[in-house]
């Protein structure tokens, strides 16, 4: 198969070309390349399929239907590898769930799924973390814990293992009595408010763990920029700590919560307009390392009640690329290589799949997207709803599969 006159797109730089795929994998790129199955891609983009590692399935729960759906969703927003958040009911913290996952990780015309791989069990208690990571988990996942006892026992079989651990911070205490960040707008829609520091604390504490045990330590979902900054100088003083941000914080603040909007409660909430504007300029200055498109899909009835008692989450990894492109890309906030490494090369590297790369050789593991198109968001349960956004996702091609949306 050739993809012609397309602009090839990775984390380094972008130029127009063909490439030919041969068996599953890249063999040429040049220009004037010749082959029997031809594709005129002018004005399209050839991105690496992006990586998101930090997704969850419907109203949390694992099975082989939320994971087919979340499969070919995800494909069509761009994304071809997932990996499944420890957040679960059905938690993967034993052989049989782990061999369930990796059962249904394949479907046709979708995304490959993979999963992190939950440190405590239902009781608390430590999974068997060595066990689960040699046997295809690709991260070890918690949120914060109080026991530092178990998190330096973590910390140890992570470093036998080479393995990241992937933090969401989060102190229990604090967020359960909250709804939404803490502030003017939670006080003027009378929600209690999740303060800073339920966030900032445990990511200073757990800098400390990745600085004493060597481990790498991928903090997820973070919305202080407080907590950008930790993470910031502990990497130039040479700890190994990554930061993760969810694109809803980049792209809305507390304000959407205005009229008791139930698909703005995600979790961790939206910070304050201030705050989000920070993170924009941590975005441009490269202190945040990977984005995420936080997708925790709900059924109606957990959405369509009170703010106080809805679930947490929205729907977004189906218009993911799009999204991307029309408010980072097209709106001159970041360009198109600074967003695949953001969303496919380094997800990539911290779950470590050799993938996110564009290269004679390499097995083929393409997007093309076309910015010339339009997407408009139907779903009623997404942030974005009835939104229309810049570019489509056209092709996928994976292996020797292609999907054509």
């Amino acid at each position: 198969m050739l993809i012609c006159n397309a602009i090839i797109c990775d984390s380094n730089t972008q130029y127009t070309a063909d490439v030919r795929i041969e068996n599953g994998v890249i063999a040429e790129i040049g220009n004037n390349l010749t082959d029997d199955e031809a594709v005129d891609a002018t004005g399209c983009y050839v991105l690496p399929g992006l990586v998101d590692t930090n997704v969850r399935l419907k109203d949390l729960q694992l099975s082989g239907k939320n994971l087919e759906t979340l499969s070919r969703e995800a494909l069509e927003g761009g994304v071809s590898t997932v990996v499944l958040s420890g957040e679960m009911i059905g938690r993967v913290d034993n052989e049989i769930t782990l061999e369930f996952v990796q059962k249904h990780q394949l479907h046709d015309g979708g995304a490959k799924i993979e999963c992190a791989i939950s440190a405590l069990s239902e009781e608390g208690n430590l999974t068997n973390i060595a066990l689960l990571l040699k046997k295809g988990g690709k991260a070890l996942y918690t949120k914060t814990i109080g026991d530092y006892n178990l998190i330096m026992r973590m910390a140890q079989y992570l470093k036998m293992s080479n393995k990241p651990l992937f933090y969401f911070a989060c102190d229990k205490s604090l967020s359960d009595s909250g709804v939404m960040s803490d502030g003017a707008i939670a006080t003027s829609l009378g929600l209690p408010g999740i303060p800073a520091i339920c966030e900032v604390v445990h990511i200073a504490a757990m800098i400390e763990i990745a600085r004493e045990y060597g481990i790498t330590i991928v903090f997820k979902s973070v919305t202080e920029p407080r907590s950008v900054e930790l993470i910031a100088q502990a990497r130039r003083e040479g700890v190994k700590a990554e930061c993760e941000v969810a694109l809803h914080h980049l792209l809305h603040s507390d304000e959407s919560c205005r009229g008791f909007d139930t698909d703005a409660k995600i979790n961790p909430p939206l910070v304050n307009e201030s705050k989000r504007q920070k993170l924009i300029s941590a975005l441009q200055q490269g202190n945040i390392n990977a984005l995420s498109a936080l997708h925790q899909p709900n059924s109606d009835v957990y959405k369509d009640i009170t703010f106080n008692d809805a679930s947490y989450g929205t729907t977004s990894i189906g218009e993911y690329l799009p999204l991307c492109y029309t408010h980072l890309v097209k709106s001159g906030l970041i360009d198109m290589p600074t967003l695949v490494r953001l969303t496919s090369q380094t997800p990539a590297q911290q779950a470590g799949l050799d993938i996110g790369k564009i290269g004679v050789g390499e097995k083929a593991n393409l997007i093309l997207f076309n910015p010339n198109d339009s997407l408009k968001v139907s779903h009623h349960h997404s942030l974005y709803k009835n939104e229309t956004l810049s570019g489509r996702v056209a092709m996928a091609i994976q292996g020797d599969e292609i999907t054509r949306f």
